[in-house]
């Protein structure tokens, strides 16, 4: 259970300076940056530095210009970007110059796929009214008569013979598809207002052709043309693009990766404070790293700079990182989920690697569908590279090994049967899942799992309290001594005698393991204040704070109780797996030949999907409410470095 140690950085120096002790720590890629005048109390006579990044405006106008030419820039390597210098003037010159010519041939390509986009609509629109034999341009030259061209839905078309008292509501159809009619209707211009009025009301929707020329045939033929030459344009102006790009791609690399890094380091002054000509820059960074970043800022002769742990820093919130070795490192990806430990806090990944693992691996029990989890997994985190199928590999080995135990591989019940002949001289498998004798053996064994995980899980936040200095919680809280007192000791008497006929429970069992700690959780509060010398110990008054406490007592014993009945889910998907595949094997059964296998082979995927997605949910669950609720608090603020990348 690892969090990355690290210290908190102070620096002061000269305004003069800011800019090599920003450059240092951007370099480092260790510097999480913090609020400076956060870490002191009189800040009267600081004051926050708000100086504008000049390098953020003409960054985003050169990304801006690449990435609309459909371009993509990579940053250098460290090693070579600290060989390049550049001037401001200099930077703004090269920016504005580039900018200029990419904007305008993009400005001339956006204009000839404008035209592309308008020469296809209209002759889309011109396509629909080939064959009508009609001259647009002797049309609009017409005086006496308006003609109009659009679509008309067929329901509307039929509705026209109501209008048969009307001689000019006459629509002439040209094509047509499922829903409409593409055509034409004339009318006088006395008249014209009146039928306009009418389609209207049919849901005519014009088509203003009259705006093009010719005979509908020979302008989709001029159409088509002029299409063409855009397609040309573009080729063209792409081709401009591609020279310039070869042309500048060298040295636009060298001043967007300097622009970059110089934004990236610039950045990192809205974080200091100012002292007349002094700054103060607080950061953090990882303990293990203090002496290669100390040797950096050594170098500069007038700078100082104070380091501390930040265990002595906690009213900061020192921000966390978690270390874990590589086979538990994935199942950072739940404690994620749930939120960082604070700094001070435990770090609970490899709790939940373990139990996470042992609960999947039981209640998904088969050798086949287990090893298919493990292979989706690996699919997931090398094609994909999703965090979570890394953590289903061990999940799937875990469900392939308890797949072993129940005997289960793809639903076959007694394939392993001459392996268990011939390690262990058995006739058949050891557990038949579901007989009356073994299911409650389950059931109880996923009881007796989970009240161990309960006290395992009281256990560490005893631990955890202790070392945070909280006695309350440690000691007399229902998930610190008294609340593993009763548990176990309720557990202990209770199920011991049930189970192994123990003769524990006496009256002074009752009292000493029972009635006692359920008395000290009671007054938790009270008896934590005294442990820790607060002077405001007392309630203001005994007896609503006894009867407070008493409602919350009942929902903590509540909450014991609770808990361990959530473990039943634990043994009730054993079952369900095994009732499931039964099933399909029933169905299979019905059937021969190719039938038999399909039916195999479907249910197998079906159930092996449906019941990791359950069984993932479901262990999720026990983990975070039944277990994290008990020691885990989270809150923590994940550290982020300053890297440099491409700005966002």
């Amino acid at each position: 259970m690892a969090v990355l140690k690290i210290k908190v950085v102070s620096i002061i120096g000269r305004m003069t300076e800011l800019d090599q002790v920003t450059s240092i720590c951007g370099k480092s890629g260790c510097f999480h940056p913090d609020n400076s005048l956060s870490f002191y109390s009189d800040t009267a006579k600081f004051s926050p530095i708000t100086e504008e990044n000049p390098y953020a405006e003409p960054l985003q106008r050169l990304s801006g210009a690449v990435n609309g030419s459909r371009k993509r820039l990579e940053l250098l390597p460290q090693d070579e970007l600290n060989k390049i210098q550049y001037r401001r003037d200099e930077l703004e010159d090269y920016v504005t110059r580039l900018v200029s010519s990419f904007q305008e041939l993009q400005d001339a390509r956006v204009a000839a796929q404008e035209q592309i986009q308008r020469c296809t609509r209209d002759m889309e629109e011109v396509s629909h009214f080939t064959g009508l034999d009609l001259d647009l341009d002797a049309i609009r030259e017409c005086r006496y008569i308006k003609v109009r061209f659009g679509r008309l839905p067929k329901d509307s078309y039929e509705k026209l013979n109501h209008y048969h008292q009307n001689p000019y509501v006459i629509f002439f159809p040209c094509t047509s598809d499922d829903i409409q009619y593409w055509g034409v209707y004339f009318a006088p211009m006395e008249q014209v207002s009146e039928v306009d009025r009418i389609f209207s009301s049919l849901y005519f929707e014009r088509i203003r052709l009259s705006e093009l020329h010719s005979t509908p045939e020979h302008m989709l033929e001029d159409l088509q043309a002029e299409r063409g030459k855009a397609i040309e344009r573009i080729k063209a102006v792409d081709s401009r693009i591609e020279a310039l790009w070869k042309q500048e791609q060298k040295e636009l690399r060298r001043v967007y990766s300097y622009l970059n890094e110089q934004s990236v380091f610039f950045s990192i002054r809205r974080y200091a404070a100012r002292y007349n000509d002094s700054f103060i820059l607080t950061g953090w960074i990882p303990a293990e790293r203090e002496k290669d970043f100390c040797a950096q800022l050594d170098q500069l002769e007038s700078v100082e700079y104070t380091l501390d742990k930040a265990e002595n820093e906690l009213e900061h919130s020192p921000p966390v990182k978690l270390k874990n070795k590589k086979l538990i490192k994935p199942f950072e990806f739940f404690v994620d989920m749930f939120g960082l430990p604070q700094y001070d806090e435990l770090d609970p990944t490899p709790f939940v690697a373990i139990t996470y693992v042992l609960l999947f691996g039981i209640m998904f029990g088969d050798v086949g569908q287990g090893l298919c989890v493990s292979l989706v997994g690996y699919l997931m985190w090398r094609l994909k590279g999703m965090a979570l199928g890394k953590a289903l590999i061990p999940c799937g080995i875990s469900s392939a090994f308890f797949g072993l135990v129940f005997g289960s591989v793809f639903g076959y019940e007694h394939l392993l049967d001459p392996m268990y002949q011939a390690l262990f001289h058995l006739s058949e498998k050891p557990i038949e899942v579901m007989e009356a004798d073994t299911t409650i053996q389950i059931i109880l064994a996923a009881v007796c799992i989970g009240i161990f995980l309960v006290l395992c899980a009281i256990l560490i936040n005893i631990i955890c309290s202790l070392r945070r200095h909280r006695y309350e919680s440690a000691l007399f809280g229902p998930n610190g001594v008294a609340g593993f007192v009763f548990y176990g000791g309720l557990v202990a008497g209770f199920g011991g005698q049930l189970a192994f006929g123990w003769q524990l429970v006496t009256p002074l069992y009752v009292a000493v393991v029972l009635i006692l700690p359920l008395l000290v959780m009671m007054f938790a509060k009270v008896l934590g204040a005294l442990v820790e010398h607060k002077p405001d110990w007392k309630p203001e008054s005994w007896g609503g704070y006894v009867m407070e406490n008493f409602f919350e007592l009942f929902e903590v014993l509540l909450g014991y109780a609770s808990n361990t009945i959530s473990f039943l889910r634990v043994g009730a998907f054993v079952l369900v797996h095994a009732g499931m595949m039964t099933m399909v094997f029933t169905l299979a059964d019905m059937t021969s030949g190719i039938g038999y296998v399909l039916i195999v082979v479907l249910g197998n995927a079906v159930v092996a999907g449906m019941e990791g997605l359950l069984v993932g949910i479901q262990v999720m669950r026990l983990e975070f409410y039944e277990m994290f609720s008990r020691f885990f608090e989270g809150g923590g603020r994940p550290f982020r470095p300053v890297t440099l990348g491409p700005s966002r």
